[in-house]
């Protein structure tokens, strides 16, 4: 079966990058904010939810975004999606497993939900375009995952069948979504452990120098 597999398809930001959540407190911390004040106003709040979809779908921008965070938060809008994730890194294993699928002739995709594009830049100095054999940002496409649309878009461009393809997700819910179209899902908690997980899947060492 291992042998079959051959698409890789990453989300970015809690895959390619270090996780979110620690980020997120770390911002709060910062701007002597009660722990878990983000969560509360942008993802449990109904109008935060609509207003990040929004943002996901390129429906509203980010200074919007910025604008409405900073009222919900009591917090300077200023350069705001930026001071939230301003701790991400890069995932060192799992952008090296990416570059090592691909030298073992597995194409390697990004589907990720956007947070806007500007003023602040999420993907900058990852070089995306010339790592990745196919991107897909959520709000070019008008979409956020997980709308199959977006999943069925990506594994067009990829050129593969769900079958061939594995999806990787900090989210468990977007790894379902995924798992329903047929693609294989890995919900990534440890990178140590997803890297062994699609290793094991592709039948590559994905760990390998």
């Amino acid at each position: 079966m291992s042998n079959r597999r051959t698409g890789l398809i990453l989300d970015f930001g809690g895959v390619l990058t270090t996780p979110l959540l620690p980020a997120v407190l770390a911002f709060e911390e910062r701007e002597g904010l009660p722990r878990g004040a983000c969560l509360t106003a942008l993802y449990k709040d109904p109008e935060g939810v609509r207003i990040t979809s929004d943002l996901e779908r390129g429906v509203v921008s980010q200074k919007e975004w910025n604008e409405f965070a900073g009222r919900m938060l009591n917090v300077p809008a200023d350069g705001l999606m930026g001071r939230i994730f301003g701790d991400l890194r890069p995932e060192p294993l799992l952008i090296d497993a990416a570059a090592a699928a691909r030298r073992a002739g597995i194409k390697v995709g990004i589907l990720s939900n956007s947070v806007g594009l500007a003023p602040w830049d999420l993907y900058e100095g990852y070089d995306l375009g010339k790592l990745y054999d196919v991107v897909v940002i959520s709000e070019h496409h008008m979409m956020r995952k997980p709308d199959p649309q977006l999943f069925e878009t990506t594994l067009k461009l990829m050129g593969l069948p769900a079958e061939e393809c594995i999806f990787v997700d900090d989210t468990e819910a977007y790894v379902q979504a995924a798992e329903q179209l047929g693609l294989a899902g890995v919900h990534n908690q440890d990178p140590k452990q997803t890297v062994a997980t699609l290793s094991e899947l592709f039948g590559v060492d994905l760990a390998a120098s």
